[in-house]
């Protein structure tokens, strides 16, 4: 009977032994966290919440009361300069709005992507999402090669092959706005655009027709879940400890499992196509198989890298043209004026044409101001970061090596000192002969990680648009607030409901 005291002893004893390591690694990181507050404190910044947990209770207040987080920084990028200090427990991250820094940083590829962010998106609670992609790959080697493969598909002469595509599926939206036009039923603009980009993306980059204005499909759903739950992944790193939110945690790694095992079952299907030597489209899917072909080896990872990619492509081709659109409706409602002038020049430009060729939307000029004002203050895909591994000097500061910088293209774009009355809309700001923003404006990033699909993103944008302003005119119904939903990408938080009636001369 001794041997029970005995065994109770020592297990008291080795509890003991436990808590005391626990008590001596919290204090050993809690000192670590001081050295790297004496490290980094004479950078401009706001107050902590706490000591261990810096601005993380900021963050998730502003989450929690379905706030803009962007808002946020702005806020504190015009209290603290271009230079402004963030901690979250032992990270320090700098928002940069200094002009001449971003030059230095984004145009270099010294300079590689945070690797906090970036290796969150690698997966979303142990589901794999956007793995070592061409948004989310740090090694320079890797990014590169996945860079040279995805190149051809994105060439000037190849988006010109997709205007018809582009016109096809616009076209399907006009029929469905005459629709609600015929019947006064009140069109949600944010709803029906994300089905069209949705579309085309499918269409012109996998040679899927979904044609979800006319039918149901998982993928908006599923798209709509991987990103919210990517923000609580990333910004909240406590989250899936709360067994509340295990529910949302499933759903949203379904969300992922769903878009994967579809991207990969479609590339299979396309490999075993172009191996039996069948008839196949000449879309982005085909591009990059057969680039990829071209390489000296192709691994298992790379071939998951190309799963990777088809899910970057099928949210970042899908997602923040749509939320684009979107925001330029919901402002060009908002101002008649701008708007008379541009169905002008679309009238002047399209005509009653119904199809809109490639040399037409150079000829667009206004209209391609009025959507890049409409980036500059809603930048769909709000910013970037980049490790920043040596000491440099940014506005005169000496920043210690280590630390990662962030560049909100949200921030930058509603500064004052950059843009003068920033919440005016004015897409004079854009005219050919206005003087261009120094580094200050920058919704694809910058430099050799910049977006690669951003002439087919604003090309597609164009066509949307002018198809629309051409054939109906639109007001939006009372009651819409006009903020902003911060879901990863930024989208209209009422959905830009509107009434839509034909134009006079397409009676």
């Amino acid at each position: 009977m001794a041997v029970f005291p005995l065994i109770l002893s020592w297990a008291a004893q080795a509890l003991m032994f436990l808590l005391f390591l626990l008590l001596f690694a919290f204090l050993g990181y809690c000192l670590y966290i001081h050295h790297i507050h004496t490290k980094y404190d004479h950078i401009p910044g706001p107050p902590r919440d706490s000591f261990l947990f810096g601005h993380s209770p900021t963050f998730l207040k502003v989450m929690k009361g379905d706030g803009n987080l962007h808002d946020k920084f702005l806020e504190w990028s015009e209290r603290y300069g271009p230079v402004c200090r963030i901690n979250s427990l032992h990270y320090v991250f700098i928002a940069v709005t200094c002009p001449e820094a971003t030059k230095e940083i984004l145009m270099s590829p010294k300079y590689p992507k945070d690797k906090f962010l970036y290796k969150r998106l690698f997966s979303l609670f142990g589901q794999r999402f956007l793995g070592n992609g061409l948004v989310t790959s740090q090694d320079h080697e890797q990014w590169y090669k996945q860079r040279r493969i995805m190149d051809p598909a994105f060439s000037s002469l190849y988006l010109r092959g997709l205007m018809g595509t582009f016109n096809e599926r616009a076209e399907k939206l006009m029929i469905k706005l005459s629709d609600f036009a015929e019947t006064k039923t009140e069109a949600n603009m944010l709803h029906l655009v994300n089905c069209v980009t949705m579309d085309v993306i499918a269409k012109v980059a996998f040679g899927v027709d979904l044609d979800l204005l006319n039918k149901s499909s998982p993928f908006p759903k599923a798209i709509e879940t991987c990103l919210k739950g990517m923000v609580f992944y990333v910004r909240d790193i406590f989250f899936q400890v709360n067994p509340k939110n295990w529910p949302f945690i499933n759903e949203v790694k379904e969300a992922c499992h769903l878009l994967r095992t579809t991207g990969a079952k479609w590339i299979n299907e396309r490999k075993t196509a172009m191996r039996n030597g069948d008839d196949v489209p000449k879309d982005i899917l085909t591009q990059i198989i057969k680039s990829a072909g071209k390489e000296e080896s192709m691994t298992q990872e790379d071939e998951e890298l190309m799963l990777d990619n088809f899910v970057t492509f099928f949210i970042a081709g899908q997602e923040t043209t749509a939320n684009q659109l979107a925001f330029c409706v919901m402002e060009l409602a908002r101002h008649p004026d701008i708007l008379e002038k541009v169905k002008k020049e679309v009238d002047e430009v399209i005509g009653m044409k119904q199809d809109i060729s490639y040399d037409d939307l150079g000829e667009l000029t206004y209209l391609s101001q009025v959507l890049k004002e409409t980036l500059r203050i809603y930048p769909t895909a709000p910013g970037t970061s980049r490790n920043v591994l040596e000491d440099i000097v940014i506005a005169g500061i000496h920043i210690p090596g280590g630390v990662t910088c962030m560049f909100s293209s949200y921030v930058a774009g509603r500064l004052e000192k950059f843009f003068k009355d920033p919440l005016t809309f004015d897409p004079d700001r854009f005219h050919p002969d206005a003087p261009k923003p120094y580094y200050s404006y920058y919704p694809f990033a910058l430099g050799p990680r910049s977006c690669l699909g951003q002439n087919f993103a604003q090309m597609e944008a164009k066509v949307v648009m002018a198809k629309l302003l051409q054939r109906f005119d639109f007001t939006l119904l009372p009651g819409q607030t006009f903020d902003i939903l911060d879901t990863g990408t930024l989208r209209p938080k009422s959905g830009v409901v509107c009434s839509v009636r034909h134009r006079s001369h397409s009676k």
